[in-house]
């Protein structure tokens, strides 16, 4: 896809909006397969990049294109990422702007969200007070750029029940996903999940949509398909897994192909990018995507940022001859008689002389003593690495310690001390 020219985004010219629609933000994953970076929080809390959450993106993606009414509904180890939320993403409530986080509130008797269509319809009274036509319905940890009101132009126009956003992938490596089958006419004729045999596109016989896991609904064809399944005793009460399907079998599901979104800032390079990091080894790749001279995802398009809050702290500095290399820094963070390669180090994170960092993912208030070597590691909050002490040198010896990814990833949880 081509690089887009125009006019520049920025504040002071929102993008508006097709229609009256609500966005609902599915954020209570565990993170299981994240752990230990999960083991403390939820995963749209997991913070990457530097200065983000993985729930900033989403929210960017959202409030870039418009959408301004968001409902992020939560349930695992909530609260830093109600905190985040709460502290980070304030819209003009005089404009009737809002993004709050909303809790499993058993407003259907004493029972938590059994799956993510089960979370809506216990939170149908969000729909109820805001009365939208469509209802955006996204993801919250995943990495990547979209204009949303793109997909929701081409769902009305289109008159579908549900329109699932589709990214083309290799079909021999669409076995992983759930996987959509459409016609000519992008009308979806199965939905399949994790097939052995996955279907191609119409026009590549190479290539087949997975889905990404968003969803536009004209509102009243979600609340029927909603109400139906919570009478349905052999549903597991999953978006993807029960409710598209309902509506693929009633005929009134589209695809969007996300290859056709245009973002204004993307070059050839980044233009497309979406990546699922609900793996170690995924999160540690998709890192790996955003420190190189022209990045495969590029943190620094103005013309659609990835918005935060960040801390008040001073501008990262080098002395001593402390030296980064092919890496992204953190505001606060002194690197000190150290080298740093190819690695995104957040902010507030110290190393010390003599030690040297490289292929790695330091997130906030890490401290790396003199001497330390860490290398292909994963340092979450606030690890201290002892003077000398050796991460990511010898695997067998690492994985007695502390958590080894399939993919070889050193990982060290929140607060640890390195052995």
């Amino acid at each position: 896809m081509a690089a887009v020219t125009g006019a520049r985004l920025t504040a002071a010219s929102p993008r508006g909006l097709p229609a009256n629609v609500l966005g609902i933000v599915l954020a209570g994953g565990e993170g299981k397969r994240l752990w230990p970076l999960t083991a403390d929080r939820a995963k749209p809390a997991v913070p990457f990049g530097g200065n983000y959450r993985l729930i900033d993106f989403v929210l960017s993606n959202l409030v870039n294109a418009g959408l301004h009414r968001i409902c992020v509904l939560t349930q695992y180890k909530s609260h830093s990422l109600d905190r985040h939320i709460s502290t980070t993403w304030r819209l003009s409530s005089v404009l009737g702007q809002y993004i709050t986080t909303v809790p499993a509130q058993q407003r259907l008797g004493r029972r938590w969200y059994t799956g993510s269509a089960d979370a809506i319809f216990q939170s149908l009274n969000l729909v109820y007070d805001e009365r939208p036509d469509y209802i955006a319905v996204f993801g919250a940890d995943h990495v990547y750029r979209m204009d949303p009101s793109q997909m929701i132009t081409q769902h009305i126009e289109s008159g579908a029940g549900v329109t699932v956003a589709g990214i083309r992938v290799p079909r021999a490596e669409a076995k992983a996903f759930g996987v959509i089958n459409s016609d000519e006419s992008g009308k979806i004729i199965e939905f399949l999940e994790k097939p052995s045999d996955p279907p191609s596109v119409p026009d590549d016989p190479d290539v087949t949509f997975a889905s990404m896991g968003n969803y536009v609904f004209t509102t009243e064809v979600l609340l029927e398909a909603l109400k139906a399944d919570a009478e349905d005793g052999d549903s597991d009460h999953d978006m993807g897994g029960d409710i598209i399907p309902r509506l693929v079998d009633e005929g009134q599901a589209a695809v969007y192909d996300f290859a056709e979104n245009v973002v204004p800032g993307a070059t050839d390079r980044d233009s497309g990018y979406w990546r699922d990091v609900g793996t170690i080894d995924a999160y540690y790749e998709a890192h790996n995507d955003l420190w190189s001279v022209h990045p495969i995802f590029n943190l620094y398009n103005d013309r659609w940022p990835i918005r935060t809050a960040t801390a008040p702290l001073p501008p990262a500095k080098f002395v001593e001859g402390g030296i980064a290399q092919d890496s992204i820094v953190g505001s606060g963070t002194i690197i000190s008689g150290a080298i740093v390669r190819r690695s995104v180090i957040s902010p507030n994170v110290l190393v010390h002389a003599g030690a040297e960092v490289s292929d790695s993912v330091i997130l906030p208030g890490v401290r790396i003593g003199r001497g330390a070597v860490v290398r292909g590691a994963i340092l979450d909050k606030n690890v201290s690495i002892p003077d000398g002490a050796l991460v990511g040198v010898d695997l067998a010896t690492d994985r007695a310690r502390y958590t080894v990814s399939p993919g070889g990833v050193v990982v060290l949880g929140k607060g640890l001390t390195a052995l």
